[in-house]
């Protein structure tokens, strides 16, 4: 049986999941996996994936394996790249309706 280094083993980690410790309730290590490049929220901020709770305040991400909490702080490079809501036009929630047409304004 070939013997695989501890560098492959970190690397396939942090490849798949973000590894932060000490975890909730004094866990040693908890792999946490990263959200993807562009999230859609619903009316609420919250967000599952992979077993684990994602909450969207103040611009930060938190996650837990619970919706009820502890929070954590997500690390940053495990961000998503874009927000956005769901039934509203852009990831701030103040875009156009669709179908309306910018030149209609004027008439």
């Amino acid at each position: 049986m070939k013997r695989i280094s501890l560098a492959v083993l970190l690397g396939v980690f942090l490849f798949v999941g973000c590894v932060v410790g000490p975890g909730p309730r004094g866990s040693a290590v908890v792999v946490v996996p990263a959200l993807p490049s562009i999230v859609v929220l619903e009316s609420e901020p919250y967000y599952y994936q992979g077993g684990y709770h994602y909450n969207y305040r103040g611009d930060r991400w938190y996650y837990s394996n619970s919706r009820s909490g502890p929070w954590e702080e997500l690390p940053r490079d495990r961000y998503p790249r874009e927000v956005r809501y769901k039934d509203r036009g852009d990831e701030r929630g103040g875009g156009e309706k669709r179908g309306y047409d910018r030149g209609d304004r004027d008439k």
